[in-house]
């Protein structure tokens, strides 16, 4: 072995003087090589933060995560967007590597990771239902905020909305649906709006974005501020029928729709609630410390909160938890007891 070692110094020596000994245009070159391999070593050492999250936080995440990159150029942070339940049970049926959940929907954490794959969860924004479309949107210069069902009713009008097994955005149009009906005082509006179109129905509400802006489809249901960050035009719905309202959870619960639970064949009944996004560090998480540190970024007010109310999401922090306990100290001021 040691034979082997002297054998393979002298060689690199003798490579290394023999370059030395070349013209000044193969010593460049090889300068340059060694240049290029070294940058990738340190491309390679960066600490690395996976993230999955909903896809309503796409544009937000982005930028959060750029600006973390700027102040810790030695991290590298990936993200993976996907419906929220997905997100879940990609971490607790596939057990795929993930340091942060950030979810469309806090009640996805605790019933689909929470005690197994995570300990806690804290409640960071909120959000609000619209019908979106754009100006080429068959009836756009009609639709209202008093016929917008009338327009997604229509013979010659598709519309789409997300998976509701998979999307907390999906669940969220068949609700806002069922207090329309409730609302409007319109007996069956509900069934007659979610029979309709159901070709268009896709994993997540971002994947609808595509659709909307090619012409394939009319209006979809989505949240604000998705709506926002792309520049669409969207109608506002009454607080009654939007989630909303903190003010309304009570009516908000009158509706409901069931849903695939954390077992093939089981289901979870989803009652109406306001609406409030959540975050987890999984326990998998491979960086623990580099998660808690992106967390209180992400949720610092000057930061990553900053960041998301710029992208049409209003701040719930601090709120209460019904984890509080196993939250990591650090991250206690971002929840409430």
């Amino acid at each position: 072995m040691v034979f082997i070692i002297v054998r393979y110094v002298y060689f690199c020596k003798s490579i290394i003087k023999k370059i030395m000994n070349s013209s000044k245009q193969i010593r460049l070159i090889f300068l340059s090589i060694i240049l290029f391999l070294f940058a990738c070593n340190q491309e390679n050492s960066k600490e690395k933060l996976i993230i999955f999250h909903a896809g309503s936080l796409s544009v937000p995440i982005k930028k959060i995560a750029q600006e973390f990159e700027k102040q810790n150029p030695n991290v590298e942070i990936e993200l993976e967007a996907a419906g929220s339940r997905k997100c879940a049970r990609k971490i607790a049926d596939l057990h795929k590597d993930c340091d942060i959940m950030a979810s469309a929907d806090y009640t996805v954490i605790d019933e689909l990771l929470i005690p197994n794959f995570a300990d806690w969860n804290i409640k960071f924004a909120s959000n609000e239902m619209a019908i979106v479309f754009t100006s080429e949107s068959k009836y756009s210069n009609e639709i209202n905020k008093s016929n917008w069902y009338d327009i997604l009713l229509k013979d010659d009008v598709k519309y789409g909305r997300s998976d509701p097994n998979s999307d907390p955005c999906g669940y969220r149009a068949v609700l806002t649906s069922k207090l329309a009906e409730n609302f409007y005082k319109k007996k069956g509006l509900a069934d007659s709006i979610l029979r309709k179109d159901n070709e268009y129905i896709r994993p997540k509400e971002t994947d609808l974005l595509g659709m909307l802006e090619s012409n394939n489809l009319d209006y979809i249901f989505l949240y604000r501020s998705v709506a926002q960050q792309h520049k669409l035009k969207y109608i506002l719905l009454s607080d009654s029928i939007n989630l909303k309202s903190t003010r309304l959870s009570y009516y908000y619960s009158e509706v409901s729709t069931e849903i695939s639970g954390k077992k093939p064949g089981e289901t979870i009944t989803k009652k109406g609630a306001p609406m409030v996004y959540g975050l987890t560090i999984p326990k998998t998480t491979k960086n623990p410390e580099l998660a808690v540190e992106f967390v209180t970024f992400f949720l610092d007010n000057k930061k990553g909160m900053r960041i998301l109310e710029q992208n049409g999401q209003a701040s719930v922090i601090p709120s209460f938890s019904s984890s509080y306990d196993s939250i990591p100290k650090s991250l206690k001021q971002f929840a409430q007891k």
